[in-house]
């Protein structure tokens, strides 16, 4: 493959990079907006989050995308570039399953802890930030990391736009070479580097909550696996 063929898919790959990080912002945000909103007091908020979740969770990302490129624009009159455009359609898209972590996340922090921050006289807000979510917000990155990795794999869907990504550059040059095998290879193990490096920024990421609220990730395996070793009789410490 010539130089000017492998600029064209590196290319791709920063297009593609720009997408992850502009999607997983917004998919973060609106996670957490619509996640904390599913456990509000008012029913009315829990009914708007929860409608917006099972909509946006129950249509494919694909056509979301076809949507908001082809059809916003004549409804609205509203013409996103294909960047902006996929970043809505996929940030709104796995914001929602996002929504589904956090909402989770609150809801398994020992009610106790919320009990001490109502006899502190704490506002709902203060109870969220000072005592919820520095105690979820650690549980929930395993869970946003495979949710990241999902996104990396759904970004190759704006290439449906025209938007030169890693898959839509791979596309041509695999056209302008009549070659797939190694194309789609080399394709693959980039998609493969970018998806380890969210991996392992997310596990940092994890660890450095985790011990800010003092916490260790491997004493609680350890504590995990003496727990799994006393109740079934496998495994543990020799």
């Amino acid at each position: 493959m010539t130089s000017g063929l492998w600029d064209l898919v590196l290319k791709g790959a920063w297009t593609t990079v720009q997408l992850l990080v502009l999607s997983g912002l917004l998919m973060t945000a609106v996670a957490f907006v619509v996640g904390v909103a599913r456990t509000s007091r008012f029913w009315i908020v829990r009914f708007l989050a929860g409608f917006y979740t099972e909509v946006f969770r129950g249509t494919s990302a694909l056509v979301m995308i076809f949507w908001v490129f082809f059809v916003l624009p004549v409804a609205f009159g509203w013409q996103l570039v294909p960047l902006w455009a996929g970043t809505l359609a996929l940030g709104l898209t796995y914001g929602a399953y996002g929504s589904e972590i956090v909402r989770g996340a609150l809801n398994a922090v020992d009610p106790a802890q919320q009990e001490g921050g109502i006899a502190l006289s704490f506002t709902p807000w203060q109870r969220l930030r000072l005592i919820l979510l520095p105690q979820a917000v650690p549980e929930m990155i395993p869970s946003f990391c495979n949710l990241l990795v999902e996104l990396l794999k759904g970004t190759a869907l704006v290439s449906i736009t025209g938007m030169g990504d890693l898959a839509f550059s791979g596309n041509l040059v695999r056209l302008a070479l009549q070659e797939s095998a190694h194309i789609y290879t080399y394709l693959l193990l980039i998609y493969f580097v970018i998806a380890f490096a969210i991996t392992r920024l997310m596990r940092g990421l994890e660890k450095r909550l985790k011990a800010g609220i003092g916490k260790d990730p491997g004493s609680e395996h350890g504590a995990r696996e003496a727990k799994r070793a006393q109740t079934t009789g496998v495994g543990g410490v020799a």
